[in-house]
């Protein structure tokens, strides 16, 4: 397989399930972003995945969580005997939308995965499979239904999914902070962030919004999120401009200009360190498949 940036059509659905697709004594290399939530679970296989130019080692029963518009390599090297067997679930979360509402929590859990800064997206398993079969049980749906599944079906095992997400592998340092007067501070200056985060942010600005101390907005948010709020406000930027780049015709000066009021040149620096190729590349790509379908 070439090493290309690709797009991924996520079909007429918006969900992909492949269960333990398997490849034997073969490369498999992926470079690719698009517009779902990615779940990569690694039952066998050696290799590397790079997420926003950093590498990790892929190895037995490891879970990666790709986040919408994430730049991902999956590189798994020819070694003769050796066999890859993974689980990809894709799926556009706003297919969700119109469920959720009735469940507060898991909306809010679901809205940290498409945008909140993830402290770790690669988990390792080692007795418990529960999340394999998890994955592994809307196949065999899949076989007995005789093609595919109900959207309800669809809808229900998204939600097993993104429960068990939450109770069990993202618990300890991403679910949703409980609700102490430290993590109500925090919340609130995510939520101005979220708010502001196109116009110039500054802990003075904060200070006087939020009625804290800049030092005392600066300890905690790094305390709560492993971060800076300068870092969490670049990273929410890009974010934003890989919507705009996917979703618009904007020029790069004008998506510059709309996440930050920024040059070009700056922009396309700040989106490079970020995502390791350029705006301009990260379009061209993103958009192929949609190009070559018209």
């Amino acid at each position: 397989m070439p090493a290309i940036v690709e797009p991924y059509d996520l079909g007429a659905n918006a969900f992909l399930l492949n269960a333990r697709y398997e490849t034997n004594s073969e490369n498999w290399l992926m470079l690719h972003a698009h517009q779902g939530i990615e779940l990569l679970y690694v039952h066998e296989g050696t290799g590397t995945v790079t997420l926003d130019n950093q590498p990790y080692e892929l190895v037995n029963n490891t879970l990666f969580c790709f986040q919408p518009y994430q730049l991902h390599k999956v590189d798994v090297p020819m070694i003769e005997g050796s066999t890859y067997i993974r689980t990809n679930l894709t799926f556009n979360p706003r297919i969700l939308d119109p469920y959720l509402q009735p469940y507060p929590k898991l909306q809010a859990f679901l809205q940290h995965l498409i945008s909140g800064s993830l402290k770790r997206q690669v988990f390792a398993f080692h007795e418990d499979l529960t999340f394999a079969h998890l994955l592994f049980d809307y196949e065999k749906l899949r076989t007995f239904a005789g093609g595919e599944p109900s959207v309800e079906d669809r809808v229900l095992f998204l939600f097993s999914v993104l429960k068990h997400l939450q109770l069990h592998v993202f618990e300890l340092d991403e679910t949703p902070l409980a609700m102490s007067k430290t993590a109500s501070h925090v919340e609130r200056i995510l939520d101005w962030i979220e708010a502001h985060f196109r116009q110039p942010v500054t802990l003075e600005t904060l200070s006087q919004e939020l009625h804290l101390s800049p030092y005392h907005i600066s300890h905690l948010f790094k305390q709560q999120t492993g971060m800076t709020i300068s870092d969490y406000v670049s990273g929410r930027r890009v974010r934003e401009a890989c919507t705009l780049l996917e979703n618009t015709d904007c020029s790069i000066n004008e998506i510059g200009r709309v996440i930050g009021d920024f040059s070009a040149p700056y922009f396309s620096q700040l989106f490079k360190k970020h995502k390791g190729v350029t705006p301009g590349s990260y379009r061209q790509a993103i958009k192929r498949q949609f190009s070559s379908d018209s």
